[in-house]
Parts: structure tokens; C-alpha cells; sequence
């Protein structure tokens, strides 16, 4: 049994399927090439995490130190991000973390980080959803409309007039259109999220720019307060300040940055893989960073504290452009629709990674043939779009945001500490391998990303550990109930076939 659990994939022939798939039309459509794949990046990167976990680590972790939060969550990323890149340019398959699990770690490491995945991008795109509903509700608050409190909260939520939610219809209908979106192709995905990137960037920029005439030095001292403890109106408690305080913040941000693996989930949809595939993790990751210490100190230093744990709490950015900003209620405007819009990107980039995933996991028997199944027009895994669509319909409908949102980034740090460790493991197992990039410093590199990522794992605190182990032991059932038994390499191995690289 140990060694069904260990076996791993052959790279060789892992590649000369996907090659073969591709000669016959069966595969998926090389159609995305650098600049489409940093934008696919920055797309899912600039977005909830900028416009709404920055606001609650302010509140909740670091005060004003969110700017360092930022930094220690970039250098975790920049860590991974090298590992990322160094396995895209070799095994440019679909599939992430998960495919690089498999070919390194074996098949039970590759269904646990797989499982995690679905944490990561599916309730992550329900937890984006719920928040681009309330966003929406702004924007058509300018035309005096509006969509009742019931009508876009979960039953679990009641306002403050005593108003009980039923159903987030916004979230569901946005779940749905980015998923047909998906269906129709890759290509036309990712030309909608370039004009998307092109808008909210230029309006961070804009934000950046304007807010930083009005920062209150006083909102910046001391920046990073004394170590003390917060207790959230849902009486859940987090060390504030200090060292502790940082890296709790650290870990709530890491949010924003799951663009840069995302990206690595389509490099079977790139051009040229090798080359574009660096490029566009990289490019998205330092873009990003920067653009997210620059406004966490604009945004920190407009409002006390004090604002985001009150009346601040909900749409933070336009309230602190609202409120501390005068004359520029303009700007505020263009926020909403720019995180509207931001959001819209998000989600779209989060359901194109879960879908390939699962095409992976799908191909190798560990999940049912649905999944895998191309349309015969479009070639795209339409079925598991269109099955993953209503998941987090159930998901963005039904259950408050703030319960799945430190849970994604949870399992994002997961999986980003075994392709540090993947990639290490390769150096020492298959070093004849080309590689178009090469992570610097193996193993000192790798080594920094664990430990860095492990850090923040441990600022999430214990009840997230509980969560997570608990969504690993769920998905352990699923796999020795149906995983073990339907897996491809567990045929081959049947078959008298090798099943891993000599």
C-alpha cells in the first residue's frame, strides 16, 4: 500500500502525452503568450486582497505595519514564485502545484495539494463573489436603485435593522456569466481581463497618487504598535502588533497574491511555455507587490485604526477616500467600479485555475472523466466549468465571506511550501532535466520559501490549522474512496508498466 501512496509520474511521458494531445486536437488551445499571462497574473492578484483584506489587517493584525506585512508576504511569494517558474518552464502541463506534486512526491501528496487547490480557487472565487455583490450594490446605488439586504447576504447574516438574508443573488449570477465566459474559451477570457487590468491599475495608481498628499503622519506612529490583542465583533481574538501582529497580517494579505500560481495552471494554454511561463509568474508577482506596499501605506495613513474596526469596516477604500479625502467624492466613485471591475477579474482567473486542476486530476483517475472533458468546439474543460459554477454558486449564495477567507489563504501557503520542497527533490532526483529558468540557490532559496510561508502559516493561528486539517481529512476519505482505486498509474502499475522516471 506504501508504495501505491509514494508512486509518482514519469515527466518523460507525462510531457509526450500533453504533446501527443496537442498534435491531435484534443488537448487544450496554446493560445495565451507573455503579456496575456502577466495580466492573467495581475488580474487575479490586484483585487480583494487590495481593496479588502488590506483594510481588515489594519484593523484586526498590524495597524500601519501592513506595509511590512506586505514586504514578508512578497518575499514569501518571491520565494515560491522562483520555484513556480523553475517547474512551469519543465513540466509546462496543467495542473500547478498538483502536477509538480505528483512527478516529485507521489500520488497522496498530489491528491492532498490538489484537494488544497480546491480551497484555494473555488471558495476563493465565492469569497471574491460575495464581495463583488456588495460592490455592486454600491454601484447601483448611483442610479438610485438598490438590491434588498435579503437579496444579496446569506441566511446566516442579519442587518442591523434586523433584516435576515436569504440568498446573494449577485454573487451567484457573476459565478455563473465568468463561468460561461470560461466555457467559450481561453482567449476571449483573457482579452476581457486585459481591459480589466488596464482599469484597475490605472485607477490604484490614481489612488496612490492623490492619497498620498493627505497621509496623517499621526495614523503612521508608531508603525508598528506595541504588541497588544484585538478582539473581533464575532469574539474571535488576534495578537495585534508586535512581530505576531505582522505576520497575522502577513497571512491574511496572502489573499492578493494567489495570481502568480494561477497563471502557472495554464501553462498548457501557453505559447511558448518555457519562456512565457517565468515571465508571466514573475512579471505579475513584482508588479503587484509593489503597487501593494504603495497603497497599503496611502490607505493606512488616511484613517486611525480605529476607522476600518468601525464605520470603515465595510467597503474600506471608498470610505477612507469619503471620509478623509474631501473633493474627491469623483475618485471614490471610480474606486467602486474599479473594484467592481477588479473583483470581475479575480474570480474569472480563480475559476480558470480550478478548472485545470481538476482537467489534471481528471486525467489521471483520481477524480471522474467529467472533468476532463473537452468541449468539441471551444476545447475547454466546459463540464467541470460548468460544475465548479455551481459549487461556488452554493458557496457565494448561501455562506458569509468572511468565513472562507483566511481558509484560502491557508491553503494557498500549503501548497506554495511543497513546490518549494518539489522543486529541491528535482534538482537532486532528475538534474539531466532541461530547464528554461532555474531557481538561484537551490536549496537555500527553497529553504527561505518554506520557512517564510511556514511563518505565516503559523501568524494564521490554530483555529485556521483546525479548518485546514480538517478540509485535508475530507478530501483523504474522497481519495482512498475513489482516488486510490481509479487511478491511472495504479492501472499501469497493474498492466506491468513502469509508472515513474528511472
Amino acid at each position: 500500500m506504501a508504495g501505491a501512496l509514494t508512486r509518482t509520474k514519469s515527466i518523460d511521458k507525462l510531457i509526450a502525452e500533453s504533446a501527443a494531445e496537442g498534435e491531435s486536437g484534443k488537448g487544450l488551445k496554446r493560445t495565451l503568450g507573455p503579456g496575456a499571462l502577466v495580466a492573467l497574473g495581475i488580474g487575479a492578484i490586484i483585487g480583494a486582497g487590495l481593496f479588502v483584506r488590506t483594510a481588515a489587517a489594519i484593523a484586526e493584525r498590524a495597524g500601519p505595519s501592513v506595509t511590512v506585512a506586505f514586504i514578508v508576504a512578497g518575499i514569501g511569494c518571491a520565494f515560491a514564485g522562483l520555484c513556480y517558474a523553475e517547474f512551469a518552464s519543465m513540466i509546462p502541463i496543467a495542473g500547478s502545484a498538483y502536477t509538480y506534486s505528483y512527478v516529485t512526491m507521489g500520488e497522496l501528496v498530489a491528491w492532498i495539494i490538489g484537494w488544497d487547490l480546491v480551497l484555494e480557487y473555488a471558495v476563493g472565487a465565492a469569497t471574491v463573489a460575495i464581495a463583488w455583490s456588495e460592490y455592486f450594490n454600491k454601484v447601483l446605488g448611483f442610479f438610485g436603485m438598490a438590491v434588498p439586504y435579503q437579496w444579496y447576504h446569506s441566511p446566516f447574516e442579519t442587518s442591523t435593522a434586523g433584516v435576515h438574508g436569504i440568498m446573494n443573488i449577485p454573487a451567484i449570477f457573476i459565478l455563473l456569466v465568468l463561468s460561461l465566459l470560461l466555457v467559450r474559451g481561453t482567449q476571449e477570457s483573457a482579452w476581457v481581463n486585459n481591459l480589466i487590468v488596464i482599469t484597475k491599475v490605472a485607477i490604484v495608481i490614481m489612488v496612490i497618487v492623490f492619497g498620498w498628499h493627505f497621509i496623517s503622519p499621526a495614523n503612521h506612529t508608531p508603525y508598528i504598535p506595541a504588541t497588544t490583542s484585538y478582539t473581533t465583533p464575532e469574539g474571535v481574538t488576534h495578537p495585534f502588533g508586535g512581530v505576531m501582529g505582522v505576520l497575522g497580517a502577513a497571512g491574511v494579505v496572502f489573499f492578493a497574491f494567489i495570481g502568480f500560481d494561477a497563471v502557472s495552471t495554464a501553462a498548457q494554454e501557453a505559447k511558448n511555455p518555457k519562456r512565457d511561463m517565468p515571465i508571466g509568474i514573475l512579471g505579475s508577482l513584482v508588479i503587484c507587490t509593489v503597487l501593494y506596499v504603495l497603497f497599503s501605506h496611502v490607505l493606512s495613513g488616511l484613517a486611525p485604526v480605529e476607522f476600518f474596526r468601525t464605520q470603515g469596516k465595510e467597503a474600506s477604500v471608498t470610505a477612507a477616500i469619503a471620509a478623509f479625502m474631501p473633493g474627491y467624492s469623483w475618485l471614490a466613485n471610480f474606486v467602486t467600479v474599479a473594484i467592481l471591475a477588479g473583483f470581475s477579474s479575480v474570480i474569472l482567473v480563480m475559476l480558470l485555475g480550478q478548472s485545470r486542476v481538476f482537467y489534471s486530476m481528471s486525467r489521471d483517475g483520481l477524480v471522474p472523466a467529467v472533468f476532463s472533458d473537452v468541449h468539441p468546439r471551444f476545447r475547454t474543460p466546459w463540464k467541470s466549468n460548468l460544475l465548479f459554477s455551481l459549487l461556488t454558486a452554493i458557496f457565494g449564495g448561501f455562506i458569509p465571506g468572511d468565513i472562507v477567507g483566511e481558509m484560502t489563504s491557508i491553503g494557498t501557503l500549503f501548497a506554495f511550501i511543497l513546490v518549494c520542497i518539489g522543486v529541491w527533490i528535482m534538482r537532486v532526483q532528475r538534474p539531466d532535466l532541461p530547464r528554461a529558468f532555474r531557481t538561484p540557490a537551490v536549496p537555500v532559496v527553497s529553504t527561505l520559501g518554506t520557512i517564510v510561508c511556514g511563518a505565516m502559516i503559523y501568524g494564521l493561528g490554530w483555529t485556521n490549522w483546525l479548518r485546514l486539517i480538517v478540509w485535508l481529512v475530507i478530501g483523504l476519505v474522497i481519495y482512498f474512496g475513489y482516488g486510490r482505486a481509479h487511478s491511472r498509474l495504479a492501472d499501469f502499475a497493474a498492466a506491468g508498466e513502469p509508472v515513474a522516471a528511472d
